[in-house]
């Protein structure tokens, strides 16, 4: 279960907690269990700081608390402070990362499905599509559905995520993806063949929907499992 802990500081000299959050990262290099920290200054207490620091587990927080480096830090951090910080230790019940969501219903409700009209609901009013297997690098939502619903009634495929990232406003994804050739593509006529291949795409998120994406697949290792090519 994902671990989070948060340490309350009062401090007249926040970039010392900075600097002290700089040395701990590269102190505790190849060692730390810490897979994500931040600091948030208060807007309305300046001298109000959290930091807040994520881990797999409470138990490998721990293993983190142990580390001679932390100690150290952690004893420079009380000298640094106005008083006492405080901690407060959190199991992670829920956590929803919400770009991710409306990510994997683009993939189950419009790839998947095939249903080209859901991009609307998911997709924003001024969405681009960067896709150089596309007519044009840079197409918008109406252009995107008509061209890649041509994609989907030729090949019906089935995407699988391996992998989905997100950071921010972004989120990358890593696919596979399987299926058949029963419609015209790019002037070839249905060959019956089973085709299968990687992809990768990332997006770019606003207000819940999808506002930009960029994608990138074998275009041509495709070709060449349809005879197209000679390999």
């Amino acid at each position: 279960m994902t671990f989070v802990q948060f340490i309350d500081c009062r401090t007249s000299d926040v970039g010392q907690l900075d600097r002290l959050m700089d040395d701990w990262v590269e102190a505790t290099q190849g060692k730390r269990t810490a897979t994500h920290s931040m600091v948030g200054q208060d807007r309305s207490d300046s001298a109000h700081v959290v930091e807040i620091v994520e881990f797999p587990s409470y138990e490998e927080a721990m293993k983190n608390s142990e580390l001679p480096e932390t100690n150290r830090i952690f004893q420079e951090l009380v000298a640094a402070c106005d008083e006492m910080p405080t901690f407060t230790d959190l199991d992670v019940v829920r956590e929803d990362q919400l770009n991710k969501l409306v990510v994997s219903r683009f993939f189950e409700e419009v790839v998947d499905a095939g249903n080209l009209d859901a991009a609307d609901a998911l997709c924003t009013d001024d969405y681009r599509e960067h896709d150089p297997a596309l007519s044009s690098y840079d197409v918008d939502l109406a252009r995107a559905k008509q061209e890649n619903g041509e994609i989907i009634a030729a090949f019906n495929p089935q995407v699988t995520v391996e992998n989905m990232i997100a950071e921010g406003e972004m989120v990358a994804c890593r696919m596979t993806y399987r299926g058949r050739h029963t419609g015209a593509y790019q002037g070839l006529e249905p060959t019956g063949q089973d085709v299968a291949g990687t992809m990768h795409a990332t997006f770019r998120c606003r207000g819940g929907k999808i506002a930009e994406s960029w994608w990138n697949w074998d275009d041509l290792g495709l070709l060449r499992q349809l005879g197209a090519l000679e390999i």
